[in-house]
């Protein structure tokens, strides 16, 4: 699984939330549910959601330009950003649609079988979901993580309404159905208002102290070759980290010779951690901080 690139798991993504979408609503057109109707209205976000994280991700991947110096990494923050809004919205528009089913509750039709095809979309599901949130974490990509986490709450929900629907079916209490549309509606906005948080931190160039703690270590395992370094500062950008720091070089090393010690630094924080990018700023000794 770790070698499959992002654009192939947003792909993926993609093609399985059309596939799962069109069970879900045959599940709902059998049994004419209003909870079984919330599942099949959040697999048509999802699909929208898929749709633009396949689009961040691809463009994410474009390599520095004239206009973008830092790299477009950051627009996996956008559409995270966009997919917890669109979270949100399903939500809304579920509990919309199961209130007034809540006051006029309707006896259900082939159930049975209408949850027999919702279940079998919820497993596929869950290993959607596993195969997202694997890439996410080797590829650090925000993005796909956020959809994996979105898929996952599909799955929470999803097994909650089959539960729910199997007791109304034996007790005969069809007012569960808007009841549990309602429960997921709930979870939903939750989950859209923690990934609108996380996404919207990224956008705002929080440092990065894990990293920042992993630069110092290497600067100091080459103490002796400089006076002190100070200003450490880093910003995320996508699955990217750009760092920027300043070294104090001793008095007698020249400038070739302090630029090939940077550059030595650089290739060890690279080989440490491949996504950071650091810049080193080379000041003489006599230098005060600011």
């Amino acid at each position: 699984m770790s070698g499959i690139s992002k654009k192939t798991m947003a792909l993926a993504a993609v093609i399985g939330g059309i596939v799962i979408l069109c069970v879900k609503l045959a599940a709902y057109l059998i049994s004419g549910s209003v909870a079984l109707l919330s599942d099949a209205l959040e697999s048509i976000i999802n699909v929208i959601a898929s749709c633009v994280m396949l689009y961040a991700v691809r463009l994410a991947a474009n390599p520095a330009d004239k206009t973008h110096n830092y790299g477009h990494e950051k627009v996996e923050n956008i559409s995270s950003l966009i997919e917890g809004v669109l979270i949100i919205g399903a939500a809304v528009v579920i509990i919309e649609k199961s209130m007034g089913r809540f006051f006029h509750p309707v006896a259900l039709k082939h159930l049975e079988m209408a949850l027999g095809f919702s279940f079998f979309a919820t497993v596929l599901n869950a290993g959607l979901s596993w195969g997202l949130m694997r890439v996410s974490r080797a590829e650090g990509s925000i993005a796909l993580e956020g959809d994996a986490k979105h898929l996952l709450s599909d799955v929470i929900s999803s097994l909650a309404v089959v539960a729910g629907l199997l007791l109304a079916r034996l007790t005969g209490w069809y007012s569960l159905d808007p009841i549990l549309a309602i429960g997921v509606s709930l979870v939903l906005a939750k989950m859209g208002v923690q990934l609108v948080l996380k996404s919207s931190y990224g956008l705002m160039d929080q440092s990065c102290p894990d990293e920042e703690r992993k630069i110092v270590e290497i600067l100091r395992q080459h103490h002796k070759q400089f006076v002190d370094f100070h200003d450490i500062r880093t910003r995320r950008s996508g699955n990217r980290v750009f760092a920027e720091l300043h070294l104090s070089m001793r008095g007698k090393m020249t400038v070739e010779q302090s630029h090939h010690f940077t550059e030595h630094i650089e290739e060890d924080v690279f080989r440490a951690m491949p996504n950071v990018s650091v810049t080193i700023h080379v000041e003489p000794p006599e230098r005060k901080r600011r």
